[in-house]
């Protein structure tokens, strides 16, 4: 009997010992330290930093995605590097320099494929998930023998990648069906200068901002063969023409019911528009040029920061009402917000006081600040479940 105990007492304390090394990853993300090439693996239940992991070069506009399982980060960052990375052991798996100059990516909805955008040379390069090796080459000749820098890089329902050519005012729709040898539909003329785009959280409609008029370009991908078709014509032309100080980041966009409510490039206002018809709605003044404009995953709620000179600022708007019913004062340089998956939290990141800060969305108030050096993008894991992110 006394041996039986020890033998189960032993079983029970391995056990116990291999569960204390287990954890999940629904609750994992990723703070980009954008000054020195570094992450910030952290988790959201306890609102904590987990490791730190080195080596991934220039990451002054790194943008991440995760693998289906949510145990693996991609970052996107500016040298033209892909790096992948494990959050479990904190530690990265590989690394490939792609391009020279790069400006985001995304991951295939079957989680098979990345796709790194890139301004240096103007394309689009696809890779297998996996290893990291090249599938496809996809150069942005928009005329002979010029490529375009590559902008609004998304996934999109049944295998697809949409992006825009900012010097070929144009949209390309990527079909991944055959990996080696993908499927390329051509959209032309869509409105000048392209500087980023979205796509709607059901996967239907790719929007692209246009820098070069006051209108945006919209594709619906359930009919492409309907072309691209202008909305928001002249959405700014009653107002002053101000200095842009930091283009707004289209991905951001709250959609919140029947609502979206979207930056104004250059314009101190959040534009509401209606998803049914895409007309403006309506315009509320905020404190600055917008950058984002992001809902709580219910919809309740619209958070908004700003460009500089404003970007120690943020707004909150009620998305029934369409007011302002908070601003907060984070801190020097907030460039970044992302709420955690069922939106009871918000953290932001304050590059200048380096920090980032947690906050109760219901009573929007500090909860916790962790020490960041000049944290930018946050991202955490659910994205891995969210089209367009």
């Amino acid at each position: 009997m006394r041996s039986l105990l020890a033998t189960l007492l032993a079983f029970s304390l391995a056990g116990s010992a291999l569960a204390g090394d287990l954890r999940g990853t629904g609750d994992l993300g990723v703070v980009v330290e954008r000054a020195n090439g570094k992450l910030l693996v952290v988790e959201h239940t306890g609102d904590t930093r987990l490791s730190e992991i080195e080596g991934l070069g220039d990451l002054s506009h790194a943008s991440v995605v995760f693998s289906r399982d949510e145990r693996y980060a991609y970052v996107f960052g500016r040298d033209g590097g892909l790096t992948k990375v494990d959050l479990l052991k904190g530690r990265i798996v590989k690394r490939v320099m792609q391009s020279g100059n790069s400006i985001g990516g995304a991951i295939s909805q079957d989680g098979k494929w990345v796709a790194v955008s890139n301004y240096k040379p103007g394309g689009v390069r696809i890779f297998d998930a996996t290893t990291l090796e090249m599938v496809a080459d996809i150069p942005a000749e928009y005329t002979p023998g010029k490529l375009s820098k590559t902008v609004g890089l998304v996934d999109a329902p049944g295998n697809r990648f949409v992006f825009s050519l900012y010097d070929g005012d144009q949209i390309w729709l990527v079909d991944m069906k055959d990996p080696h040898k993908p499927a390329i539909t051509r959209f032309e003329h869509i409105g000048r200068a392209p500087y980023d785009a979205l796509i709607t959280p059901d996967g239907r409609y790719y929007i692209a901002g246009l820098f070069g008029e006051d209108s945006m370009a919209l594709l619906d991908l359930w009919h492409p063969e309907n072309g691209v078709r202008k909305i928001l014509k002249g959405y700014a032309e009653h107002d002053e023409k101000l200095p842009v100080y930091k283009m707004p980041h289209l991905e951001g966009w709250a959609v919140a019911g029947s609502k979206a409510f979207v930056p104004a490039v250059g314009q101190h206002k959040v534009l509401v528009i209606d998803t049914a018809d895409w007309t403006i709605l309506d315009e509320i003044d905020v404190h600055g040029q917008p950058v984002f404009v992001m809902a709580r995953p219910d919809g309740r709620q619209v958070w908004v920061n700003f460009a500089h000179p404003d970007n120690d600022t943020v707004q909150v708007i009620d998305a029934e009402s369409q007011h302002i019913i908070k601003t907060l004062k984070p801190g020097k340089a907030v460039l970044h917000m992302e709420f955690t998956p069922r939106g009871e939290k918000l953290w932001l990141s304050v590059r200048d006081d380096n920090r980032v800060q947690v906050y109760d969305t219901a009573t929007m108030t500090l909860l916790k600040e962790l020490p960041a050096e000049k944290p930018s993008g946050i991202f955490f894991t659910d994205r891995a479940h969210r089209t367009g992110l």
